[in-house]
């Protein structure tokens, strides 16, 4: 089994595109949804949270307040690395978890929805495949505009805040261009996954996970035959 990183930005259309890929029967684990589970309270990271932070980044009800923590560390690296030093590992080891379950179910790939894959590179190195959903910027700006009733001034704000699609665009493997109709979209999607299920790129991991458990049955095998006493 292979990883794909999928990534996009404000209103390109990330979030449709991950549900055709659902549809399609596809294995998607969001990212996002793991980070807010891995700080939640009873976990490590919590605990290390509050300890780095303080109580005052707690809501009435012990979760954290997102709010108040990303105030904490808006402009301010060394808690911003804090933060991320307390929460990448945990984060990293549920996703791990998940992949591993997919994979005991035979999926030949796993799509992580991961919105800042090139801005912070940590997961880069695990993904055998790149996507980024991909729309021009006139499009993106009336898009925003409208879905959540911004002003243009608003709207080009939180776009500039983001990394530029065309330069996500240039890093990425695959470019699923959602500037036009969707029914041109979709049917990219559908090609990209029929693309991945043929891919053999699958097998070496397979192959070898399924060697060595072939080689532990071996191992255990003359074990109880020679070690252990005959009836």
């Amino acid at each position: 089994m292979f990883l794909v990183g999928l990534t996009g930005g404000i209103a390109s259309g990330k979030s449709s595109v991950i549900q055709v890929f659902q549809q399609l029967g596809c294995a998607v684990i969001d990212v996002d949804v793991i980070a807010r589970h891995v700080v939640q309270p009873g976990y490590p990271a919590h605990r290390r949270i509050v300890e780095a932070f303080g109580t005052e980044v707690l809501l009435e009800n012990g979760d954290i307040n997102r709010k108040v923590l990303g105030d904490l560390i808006f402009n301010q690296p060394d808690r911003r690395h804090l933060l991320n030093t307390i929460t990448h590992p945990e984060i990293r080891k549920e996703m791990m978890k998940e992949t591993f379950k997919y994979f005991l179910r035979g999926y030949r790939y796993v799509i992580l929805d991961i919105p800042l894959l090139f801005e912070t590179k940590k997961l880069l190195k695990y993904m055998k495949h790149t996507v980024v959903v991909y729309c021009d910027r006139d499009t993106q700006l009336a898009r925003l505009m409208q879905r959540n009733g911004l002003s243009r001034e608003d709207a080009e704000a939180r776009i500039e805040a983001q990394l530029p699609l065309k330069d996500k665009v240039r890093m990425a493997r695959h470019v699923l261009d959602n500037s036009g109709e969707w029914s041109v979209t979709k049917r990219q999607v559908v090609l990209l996954h029929a693309e991945l299920e043929r891919s053999l790129e699958y097998l070496p991991l397979r192959l070898g996970v399924l060697t060595g458990l072939m080689g532990l049955a071996g191992l255990l095998y003359l074990l109880t035959h020679y070690l252990l006493p005959s009836p």
